[in-house]
Order: structure tokens, then sequence, then C-alpha cells
């Protein structure tokens, strides 16, 4: 089957455009949306995030998610990623159906441990304890969907439900909605291949590193026992890359090279962050912000063609779906232009199918 393409958005205020307090940045992520399902894009993802204004506003993407799917009728609707250590894990299982159920099926779900301290901070929750919460709230968000009654008494979770009762609503899509998580270090990457997830990578790392991921992923896939294995998109790695495409390399350059070297050296700058989904970056130098540099490592920016050919990197390392992401800085009509270039001279020259690809696909 064919590589996928999604986008995905983390609600980033432009202050020019939408100044403080950046409410308007919700209607344009809306637009930005609804375009996408019309331009043929697979799916659209929201990330969770707190507090900042300097990265995302988007305190629940439950909610978000059960608005788009009112706005949209195809498209699938992702959460990437819910933040596990700041919910209760039941209260993830409901609305995890209950949005399914509103999209009528179109709903999928990405796990993260979190990598942004303050957000735990602001929540009263302890950032240094974030992966041990998640690996005990992980199992008893898979038993809700397998079992629809759960007991805890673990040290993070203590609750109980008699007899008389069930967890409602239950989900269209069985056992349960795609479920993937964000890893980027080994013991979270096991992790994800034991319980059966499908896998998210970061925007940081290179191709060689991402295809050394995939390989230790699938190395441990057999580790899942059932019926963790039967999750619909087990076997599946998704890529965050950021995108920008024009009708040659230099446009693309001059469209994009103020916006993104000052997104990337902002977003990796600071402290304020504990790595990107789960991945830890270990670049320091200023270099590494140049243009030129980022379009050699991380970046998928330049004339369709460039962009096909980078892609089709990505895909040769095992990659089944990218998820394209951009910062606000662009201007929404040169935006919309982006996808729909995307749209019309990337997305239908992409290869076709590819022998790593998983029987889950």
């Amino acid at each position: 089957m064919g590589m996928k393409f999604g986008i995905l958005f983390t609600s980033h205020p432009d202050p020019t455009s939408e100044p403080y307090p950046h409410q308007a940045i919700h209607a344009r992520v809306t637009r930005e949306i609804v375009e996408a399902e019309r331009l043929g894009f697979d799916s659209v993802w929201i990330a969770e995030h707190h507090f900042s204004n300097t990265y995302g506003i988007l305190p629940d993407p439950f909610s978000y998610l059960s608005y788009l799917a009112a706005k949209t009728s195809r498209i699938k609707l992702g959460a990437a990623v819910m933040v596990v250590p700041l919910h209760h894990p039941m209260r993830i299982v409901e609305n995890a159906a209950f949005v399914d159920i509103l999209s009528e099926g179109r709903f999928q779900l990405g796990l993260g441990s979190g990598y942004r301290p303050y957000e735990f901070e602001g929540l009263g929750i302890d950032y240094e304890r974030r992966r041990e919460i998640q690996e005990e709230a992980i199992p008893l968000i898979l038993q809700g969907f397998h079992e629809k009654r759960v007991n805890a008494a673990g040290t993070h979770f203590q609750f109980k439900m008699d007899e008389a009762y069930e967890i409602f609503p239950q989900p269209i899509q069985q056992p349960h909605p795609p479920f993937y998580m964000g890893a980027g270090t080994e013991r979270s990457m096991a992790n994800a291949a034991r319980n059966g997830f499908g896998l998210m990578q970061s925007s940081l790392p290179s191709v060689e590193t991402i295809g050394e991921h995939v390989e230790f992923y699938r190395k441990h896939m057999h580790e899942a026992p059932a019926p963790l294995n039967q999750n619909p998109a087990f076997g599946q790695v998704d890529v965050v890359r950021m995108v920008y495409v024009a009708p040659t390399d230099a446009k693309a350059r001059e469209e994009s090279e103020a916006g993104i070297t000052h997104h990337m050296r902002t977003f990796l700058s600071g402290g304020n962050t504990g790595g990107y989904l789960g991945d830890v970056t270990e670049k320091s130098d200023d270099d590494q912000f140049s243009y030129e540099h980022l379009s050699e490592t991380t970046i998928l920016h330049g004339s369709p063609d460039t962009v096909i050919r980078k892609i089709e990197e990505f895909r040769a390392v095992g990659i089944t779906s990218i998820m394209l992401h951009y910062p606000p800085y662009y201007g929404q009509q040169q935006t919309l232009d982006m996808l729909r270039l995307f749209s019309e001279e990337v997305m239908p020259h992409v290869g076709g199918s590819d022998p790593a690809d998983s029987e889950a696909a």
C-alpha cells in the first residue's frame, strides 16, 4: 500500500496576524484542516499543549476533534499526542471511543509521555516520573478497550469498577481506533512494539536514525501478545517532517528560509523542551539552524522533485506515512498554496507498495 500523508497541527500562533491572546489561531487551523480534506490528505493530527503561546495552544484534543468531526466527512482525525501522564487513563478510553463515534470511525490516537516540563509543573504532575506513570497507564488503557471493565491497584492509579458497570461509550473501530506511540528511546520503542502500537517518530532525527528506529521496533513486534497485536496501526511507522514545497528549490528557500530557521531555533533553544515526541536532540552548535544544514538533515523543503526524492528515502527505510508540519509564519494564503502544490505535484508521484509495509496496512 502506498505512503500516506497527514498534517500535524500544534496550533502555534503567529503573533503578527494572531495577536495576544491568540484566539484567532483556531479559526485559521480549522480552515487549513477543511482544506486538507478537500486536497485529499489522509489525516490530520492535533497536538496537546498547555500554558505556552510560543509553541502551541491546544488544551484538549478530544474537544477540538469532536468539533472537526462535524466539519469534515472523510479525513482521519488524530491526536498526536495525548500526553498520557496528564490524564486519567479511563478518561482517555472513554473520550477516544466517544470521538470515534462522533466521527463515524475516523479517530486515531497517538500517546506519549510528554516532553515539556512546565506543562507538568502547571498541572502538578511529577515530570521526572512521567515514563513510570505512562508505563502504568498504558496497560490500563488497553485493558479498557479489550475488557470493558478495569480495576487498578498500582502506584499511580487506584480505582475499581463494580461488576454491574462497564466502560461506555464503546468505539466503532474494533477492537479500538488505531493507536500510535511517540517514541525515540530504545525503552519506549520496545514498549511501543510489545504493546502493539504503531510508531510515531519526531521531526528531528535523520533518515538514517529513523531507519535504525524502524528496524529496532520491527524486531520487537513479535513480542506483542494477542489481543494487543490486533491494533489496526500495528506495524505502521509515521514520521513528522517540516515540509515546504514550491515550484523550484530556490523559490522554496526564498519563501520558507526565514520562517523555518526562526521556528527551529526557538523550538530547540531555551531549555524548555526535553526532546520532541520522545526524541532528545543531541545537536548544539548554531550551524544546526542554517537552512543548508536543516535541508541536509531533517526538513523536506524544495521543488516537487526534491521533496519526492526525500520522501522516497523515508519510504525505503520502512516509513508508512509522513505527517507534514510547518510553522505559522508563511501566511495563510502561501500555506494553502503550498499544501495544494504538495497534493497535486508530490502525493500522486510517491512510490506505491513496499515489502516493508506491514500486513496491518
